[in-house]
Parts: structure tokens; sequence; C-alpha cells
């Protein structure tokens, strides 16, 4: 009969997570058992390498991000506000400067790898589709055609990031949202300039 888990993908998924936001890419297999409170063995028996554990946290934020922001847009009292819920939904839990400096050194590593890169380029591309969209039928008409609009958002949330972790003022939830504020806000205008 075999042992009950004590511990489970999600939890083990969420301990990495956790060790690079402390770690950057330089975290660990040791650093995630620690973070869940179990041995290495048991990561390793699940996930079997640092490289495979990199691409099964990918894997699921991938499946639930467009979700997740779409659930935020769905609680939004208009159209326009559901495209500004779905972009702040992309960055939650994103709060802490060092951190984020972490999760964009762990980004790097990430693009050096062409699996992890294949990958990466999957879960930018959920985050574009959802915003498109959206943007389709917010009633923007300065807005550009909804898949550049999608795109352009997509842009503007990443970018936000890394400059707010170079230099880290206020909240980056309330950066974004003044960024994404003056593009919204813009392309609402009925007189295209």
């Amino acid at each position: 009969m075999a042992r009950p888990r004590k511990v489970s993908d999600a939890e083990l998924l969420a301990a990495c997570a956790s060790a690079i936001g402390l770690h950057g890419p330089g975290f660990t297999l040791a650093h995630v058992a620690a973070a869940a409170d179990v041995s290495v063995g048991t990561v390793v028996g699940r996930f079997g390498s640092k490289h495979q554990l990199l691409v099964t946290l990918m894997e699921t934020e991938t499946a639930t991000l467009g979700q997740r922001m779409r659930a935020a847009g769905e609680k939004a009292a208009n159209p326009v506000d559901a495209v500004k819920a779905a972009v702040l939904a992309t960055s939650d839990g994103i709060d802490d400067p060092a951190t984020t400096a972490n999760h964009l050194a762990q980004l790097g590593a990430d693009l050096a790898d062409p699996d992890l890169r294949r990958r990466l380029a999957a879960h930018r591309q959920v985050i574009r589709t959802v915003l498109t969209e959206l943007v389709a039928t917010a009633g923007l008409p300065s807005a550009p055609p909804p898949r550049q609009a999608g795109a352009m958002l997509a842009a503007l949330v990443h970018g936000a990031q890394v400059d707010w972790a170079l230099q880290p003022k206020g909240s980056l939830h309330k950066r974004i949202r003044r960024d994404v504020d003056i593009l919204l806000d813009g392309w609402a205008r009925t007189e295209k300039r």
C-alpha cells in the first residue's frame, strides 16, 4: 500500500514560486523542500529535476492564467473596468521589490532555455489573447485593432513590472493601474488625433 502524500503537487509548486521569490534563479531543490517542509527526496521523487519543476510550474500557471484574468474581468462593473481587472490579475501577488527582482532574474534564466522560453511564449500568448477578447468588447473607439491593443496592454504591464523592480516607488498595482487608466482613457475618446 502506498503511503499518503504529505504535501500536494500544488503545495510543492507554491513552494517553488516562493523559493524563486527568495533566491531567484539560484534557487535549489533544497530551498523548495524547506519551503514545503518536506525532504529533498520528496521534491525529486515528484518532479525529478529543477528543470522539470520549472516546466510544471510554468505549465500550471499558464493553464490557470486565462481563467484568473477572465474571472477578474467578470467581477468588473463595465467592459472597460474588465480590461483593467484582467490586466491587474496578471500581477497578483507581485508587490515586493526583492521578490519581483528575483522572479525577473528567473525570467532571464528561462529565456536562456529553449524549452522554458517556448513555454513562456505560450504563457504570454494567454495574456494577449484574453486582453484582445476583452478590448474587443470594451467599446474603445480610439483603440487600435483589438489584437494590437491586447499586445500593447500586455507589453505595458510587463514593462511596468521591470521598471518598478528597478526603482520600486509605491505600489506596483497602483503603478500599473495608473498606466492602464491613462492608456484606456485615451482609447475611450471619440475623437482621433
